[in-house]
């Protein structure tokens, strides 16, 4: 399995056992879909770039991988505390990624806020870096 992979099923585990996630989204809500419109609310996982990091074991990349949060609301408010307890849920613990890679990093480095044209959806997009470690078999 890829480290991009592995690091979005470790991050979807993490949001649906989060209480405090879950209380905003439901759990069948968090996704990695292509759902047209997404669920309201509801986070969608998947896109993600990775990069090899400069190593002589050459057993290091960084993921990028952006999580998008959709909420019907006049305003960001509710799109702002999902994104927030998304974001205390991945910073709480060192994430698992299985037995093919250890998460040396991780931090969640931005996040922001749009409105949709449409005057009733928000549109968060949180951006996670983890660096990847493979382990050898």
């Amino acid at each position: 399995m890829s480290a991009d992979l592995a690091i979005q099923r470790a991050l979807r585990a993490r949001l649906v056992a989060s209480p405090a996630v879950t209380a905003l989204v439901p759990a069948a809500s968090i996704l990695d879909a292509h759902k047209r419109p997404a669920p309201r609310p509801g986070i969608i996982l998947g896109d993600a770039q990775s990069v090899r990091v400069e190593s002589i074991a050459r057993n290091l990349e960084t993921v990028t991988h952006t999580i998008h949060v959709w909420t019907e609301e006049p305003s960001t408010e509710r799109c702002k505390g999902i994104a927030f307890a998304v974001r205390s849920a991945i910073e709480a613990a060192r994430l698992d990624l299985g037995p093919d890679y250890h998460c040396a990093d991780w931090d969640v480095t931005s996040a922001r806020y749009l409105r949709d044209p449409d005057g009733v959806t928000a549109h968060g997009v949180l951006t996670v870096e983890v660096l990847a470690e493979r382990v050898p078999a």
